[in-house]
């Protein structure tokens, strides 16, 4: 006799009953082996049963701050609410390298305690500071907080905006080509400034200056409608130097340092350059212009040497210049004066400055280094702006 085939109905009850089965514990393996994401709502997987639970509620997670200045540091202050029913613990969490979170509680000790707790239905307040750093352009950092909302263990509050110069100066060195020694002169410069208040200026001085007692520095608020020309700028201020009659001649190299808070204290510098010309100038084979001397170079004692330097005058006191040599340095260096003479239509005069170092004359080193000083020729001049002129000598005489 033949074996039964199994009736249809319970086979089918049990495969039904096996497909529920390896579904649901299916499900139960993906859902493990899905990774969490922060910040993400899962009330299937998380949500401990019983009891009540905090509920954190953050309104704007990202701040856009605009501008902050180069170096400079700014802060915003993110709010965050427990809209549950127990307790929120908001904890530090990574950050950023230029960014920091402030403002939590403060132990017994003193210092900032590690964790901010937060009553149901109450608020609390999160400063972030962030520091403006790189040569500018945008930004984008973060602080991370950690919470006991199982369904938002971590929260990231993002600062964004653009890194500008803390300062900027237009033009970005002040420089007059051409300075008269006997009148004065006036120069300006803009600075805009781009912190989070407008610039106040607490001091403006010069550098190791050789010309201070010539220069008068001061500064007024820039007009609003510059400020807001300049993209980003928050403030700023004209820079002004009155320059005195009365410079030496040669070049002016200067450094203004100008000190203000924005509302933190920054320290600028802007260069100052100039040629001091004057009614008086020199000229000749051996007259280095861009240094403003007399290059003699390195000369023997034996064969000695013979050269003309020329001194002109001009304006309305030519006539008065009576060039009379006072000091030679080396003392060996022989200076004669010659004649004056008209030169074109008789706006100038030239005086001949014949200067000869005699053969046998003794070593010295007046080359104008550091190692050694240079020598000098002074005359008196007769020149009521200029009464004393003083001509550097690099020079060094061997064996």
């Amino acid at each position: 006799m033949g074996s039964r085939l199994p009736k249809a109905w319970p086979v089918a009850v049990f495969a039904l009953l096996a497909g529920i089965v390896l579904g649901g514990g299916t499900a139960a393996l993906e859902s493990a082996a899905r990774p969490w994401r922060i910040g993400e709502f899962d009330p299937a997987a998380s949500v401990p049963v019983g009891g009540p639970l905090p509920t954190v509620d953050v309104p704007e997670p990202i701040h856009h701050f605009g501008t902050v200045g180069k170096g400079a540091t700014g802060e915003h202050e993110f709010l965050i609410r427990n809209t549950g029913l127990a307790p929120l613990e908001v904890t530090k969490g990574a950050t950023s390298c230029t960014c920091t979170v402030s403002e939590f509680e403060e132990s017994e000790g003193g210092s900032a305690a590690a964790t901010k707790s937060i009553a149901p239905g109450a608020s609390a307040k999160l400063k972030v500071q962030w520091r403006g750093k790189g040569d500018g352009g945008p930004f984008r950092q973060q602080a991370t907080i950690r919470t006991n909302d199982p369904r938002r263990p971590e929260i990231a509050l993002v600062v964004e905006g653009t890194v500008v110069p803390t300062w900027k100066a237009v033009p970005n060195a002040i420089v007059l080509s051409t300075l008269s020694s006997g009148s004065s002169e006036r120069a300006t410069a803009r600075i805009f400034t781009y912190g989070r208040e407008p610039a106040v200026v607490t001091s403006l001085e010069t550098i190791e200056s050789k010309a201070a007692q010539f220069l008068d520095l001061s500064s007024t608020p820039l007009p609003p409608a510059d400020i807001a020309a300049e993209a980003g700028a928050t403030g700023g201020f004209l820079l002004t130097v009155d320059i005195r009659s009365g410079l030496p001649i040669g070049h002016l190299r200067e450094t203004i340092s100008m000190v203000f808070r924005v509302p933190e204290e920054v320290t600028a510098e802007l260069p100052l350059a100039g040629t001091v010309a004057g009614d008086l100038a020199l000229a000749g084979t051996a007259w280095d212009s861009s240094a403003q001397a007399l290059s003699l170079g390195k000369v023997s004692s034996r064969e000695g040497l013979r050269t003309q330097l020329f001194l002109t005058a001009k304006g309305p006191h030519r006539d008065d210049v009576r060039p009379v040599v006072r000091e030679v340095v080396p003392g060996s260096l022989s200076v004669v004066v010659g004649e004056g003479k008209p030169v074109g239509s008789g706006t100038v005069v030239r005086f001949p400055l014949t200067i000869t170092l005699p053969p046998g004359s003794p070593t010295c080193n007046h080359l104008c280094s550091q190692q050694a000083g240079g020598g000098r020729i002074v005359l008196d001049t007769g020149h009521p702006g200029t009464p004393t002129l003083t001509i550097p000598v690099c020079i060094a005489i061997s064996p």
